[in-house]
């Protein structure tokens, strides 16, 4: 009985080697594939790259796209201002009469920089760095806001004796306290804050487009009026 399970032994076992091999094999084989598997993602893992926002280099692009603003307002300057004007009526040297006009008018002043005056040659370009070089600030523009001022008062005098002429002396009130608001923003150096604003606005402009480094020079400052 002994021998006869002895010999069945010996005839399986072959078999049970080859089935143990073939499972190792089996085995190895799969921790091979794991283990390249594993070494293929820390590979990808370490050449994985990221791509970067594109930014401006050619200087006509970039003067196309300041210049896509016209005119830059960096400083608005206000103010209330009362005019008090009149005319009178003659018959020869003497005053027959005299109309007068009290005028309250909000004037606004704008003062910035006309970046259609940048040239190829005031912008350079040095790896990260952008030099550019403004123009000189300016008045841009200068109104009364007719919505916002008005007439106070409007007399003709003794028995309406004086010429009845209230639009040319609000026209005229209203040119007069403009060129006084004007003068007033001048004095008050509207242009040096706009040539400091501008500044602050180009270099934050410049960053947002890819530069890390921005350089703003400016240009001399012209006369106010």
């Amino acid at each position: 009985m002994n021998n006869f399970i002895n010999a069945r032994f010996l005839k399986a076992t072959p078999i049970l080697i080859k089935g143990s091999l073939t499972i190792f094999i089996a085995v190895g084989t799969f921790s091979a594939w794991q283990g390249t598997r594993n070494l293929w993602r820390n590979l990808t893992g370490m050449l994985n790259y990221q791509v970067t926002s594109p930014t401006i280099k050619d200087p006509h692009l970039l003067i196309q796209q300041i210049q896509g603003v016209s005119e830059l307002t960096t400083t608005v300057f206000v103010m209330d201002a009362i005019a008090p004007i009149s005319s009178q009526r003659k018959l020869g040297e003497w005053v027959i009469g005299e109309t007068s006009l009290l005028y309250i008018a909000r004037g606004e002043v704008k003062a910035g920089l006309d970046l259609s005056k940048i040239t190829p040659n005031d912008v350079k370009i040095n790896q990260d760095t952008i030099t550019i070089k403004l123009p000189s600030p300016e008045i841009l523009d200068s109104k009364i806001d007719v919505t916002k001022s008005q007439v106070y008062d409007y007399d003709r005098g003794f028995l309406n004796l004086g010429p009845d002429n209230a639009p040319q002396l609000q026209s005229e009130a209203q040119k007069q306290t403009l060129n006084k608001i004007k003068q007033t923003a001048c004095d008050e150096n509207i242009l040096e804050q706009a040539n400091e604003r501008a500044i602050m606005v180009i270099s934050q402009l410049m960053k947002t487009s890819g530069y890390k480094n921005v350089v703003v020079e400016t240009s001399n400052l012209k006369t106010c009026l």
